[in-house]
């Protein structure tokens, strides 16, 4: 089972007092049409090899397009040893529809 968090409590969290980090594990380009503050980019075919750039102790969001590819290094993050790690269901996709409809959809 792989942890999950929606949209809308997503959001909550970060305007919480102990916001989770997020990662973002999309293309360069597909950052440069949408991402939100303050994100650890790592591209999906990068997370083996830089793993130590993560603080296994944080609280982490992983986020993708739509959900996929970040529920994958969700899992690929639990089995590494991190505790702590979640899926953005929906992606920044999902974000857009449910939080912020500022956001670019691709």
């Amino acid at each position: 089972m792989i942890p999950e968090i929606d949209p809308v409590s997503l959001r909550a969290e970060l305007d919480g007092p102990n916001p989770p980090s997020l990662l973002d594990v999309r293309e360069a380009d597909e950052l440069e049409i949408c991402k939100l503050d303050d994100v650890v980019h790592i591209p999906i075919g990068q997370i083996p090899s830089r793993l130590g750039e993560l603080d296994r102790d944080k609280d982490w969001v992983v986020i993708c397009h739509g959900g996929t590819r970040s529920g994958r290094v969700t899992a690929f993050l639990q089995e590494q040893g991190f505790d702590n790690v979640r899926n953005l269901a929906g992606g920044m996709t999902g974000y857009s529809q449910k939080v912020d409809p500022t956001i670019p959809v691709y």
